[in-house]
């Protein structure tokens, strides 16, 4: 047989047969999950929701469920960029096929998506949000009486190179500038190096950088804030309600990355027991629990104060001596009562589920979800995105119930697992030649093999 070489320039057929063409089978968890949508008539649904953001007449655009699919698949498959999520979807046949397009048809580019994500309110994706959670209740995954509150820091699409003064609106280089000349550096006409300034910068005491003073132009929203990693960077703060019993996230809350934990407790929780009561299950959250970076006396009266019937706190405190000068007696009995209810071995089994299970919620929306950092400018924007994707974790939670895995790869690794498992049981009978199978005995009998 000679070598084959493949052609330069090949020439393309001037007419295909669309019988000749290319079908995949389907994805067998992108299968399940479009049996999932259309069982609970999510297209009609979402026809009808964002009916009211279109105009009557004109030329028919792309249809809503399209839309929050391929913003579910940016989830699955962990991709954080409209491009990549508009890219992924032309380039694969089965992708094509959850959403309902032909081989031929052409998927929607992702300015499309952008102008989608314009024209809808924040309040269908909330509503996309009770959607997702309504078909958890339906499948038994709802408990929410105790719950774990938590938070992280998510990069915002913002340079800290580009931030400028709030007063004067100079940036970085014009602001040291004029210490350097301030401080007699430089002369008053002198205009320093990029070098200078940075070497001047470093050394110069006192340095730093308030989000009272300083802003970027192009997001005003970001906020500079400490990184997991140590960095300082633009980032917003993501807040995830979740359900300790069933990992199911009852709220995920966009805040500026500036808000301390305990100014965002309680406006988090009563957003999850709104979800919740979306629902009509009737369910209330009971037991609360958040690290001690939660812990107040405002916030422990504040849940106590709140909509929320009955709740409990589970914050651990501070090391600190408490002054209760000039503190109310519903403040004081709040915070001993939350102090005895965290010593107890029930309060403690609490946090260790709680440190868990929230935790988990970040790895898969942030980490392997896509959603560590925003490519989107705008806190409504950002949240948006990000209830989307903690939507796509409660589905995965669903999938995970009925296939045993929540992603497509985690799926892949299961079925790899399964059929290893297989031909470890074959292997078995084979050569240790167990009874119950006699007609693969005799196939596969050392004997035979050897004969």
């Amino acid at each position: 047989m000679a070598l084959g070489k493949r052609p330069d320039n090949r020439q393309q057929e001037l007419f295909i047969a669309t019988a000749e063409l290319a079908r995949a089978p389907g994805h067998a968890f992108y299968e399940q999950l479009g049996k999932l949508l259309s069982a609970a008539e999510f297209d009609r649904w979402a026809e009808d929701v964002c009916r009211p953001y279109y105009a009557e007449g004109g030329r028919p655009g792309i249809p809503p469920g399209v839309y929050f699919r391929m913003l579910l698949i940016g989830y699955f498959e962990g991709i954080d960029a409209q491009r990549g999520i508009a890219w992924r979807c032309a380039d694969s046949l089965s992708l094509k096929r959850f959403l309902g397009y032909g081989p031929t048809e052409a998927t929607p580019d992702h300015s499309s998506l952008t102008k989608i994500r314009q024209r809808l309110g924040s309040e269908v994706y909330e509503r996309m949000f009770e959607f997702v959670l309504r078909l958890v209740a339906e499948h038994k995954l709802l408990a929410a009486h105790e719950i774990g509150v938590d938070s992280t820091t998510l990069e915002a699409n913002a340079a800290m190179k580009s931030i400028v003064r709030k007063d004067t609106g100079e940036d970085w280089r014009e602001y040291v500038t004029g210490l350097m000349r301030e401080t007699g550096a430089i002369g008053p006409d002198q205009e320093p190096s990029a070098e200078e300034v940075a070497k001047f910068d470093k050394r110069r005491k006192g340095k730093k950088v308030s989000n009272d003073d300083w802003e970027n132009p192009h997001d005003k929203d970001a906020k500079i804030a400490k990184m997991k990693d140590g960095r300082t960077r633009l980032a917003y703060k993501a807040e995830h309600v979740v359900d300790l019993q069933t990992e199911v996230i009852l709220a995920a809350e966009i805040y500026g990355a500036n808000r301390a934990d305990t100014a965002t407790l309680v406006p988090s929780v009563e957003q999850a027991q709104d979800h919740v009561d979306a629902t009509e299950t009737g369910r209330l959250i009971g037991k609360i629990a958040a690290d001690k970076g939660y812990h107040a006396i405002e916030t422990l009266e504040g849940v106590e104060r709140s909509a929320l019937v009955g709740a409990k706190t589970y914050i651990p405190e501070r090391q600190t001596k408490w002054n209760w000068e000039g503190k109310t007696s519903e403040q004081k009995r709040a915070v001993l009562n939350n102090r005895t209810r965290t010593q107890r071995d029930y309060g403690k089994r609490l946090q260790r589920k709680r440190s868990e299970r929230v935790e988990r919620s970040f790895a898969h929306v942030c980490d392997t979800g896509g959603g560590r950092r925003t490519w989107l400018r705008g806190l409504a924007n950002i949240r948006k995105h990000h209830l989307v994707k903690a939507a796509a974790h409660n589905l995965g939670l669903i999938l995970r119930k009925l296939l045993g895995a929540g992603k497509p790869r985690a799926y892949a690794a299961f079925c790899a697992l399964v059929q290893l498992l297989h031909f470890a049981q074959i292997t078995l009978r084979c050569f240790l030649r167990i009874p119950g199978n006699s007609k693969l005995n005799s196939r596969h009998s050392p004997l035979r093999l050897s004969a």
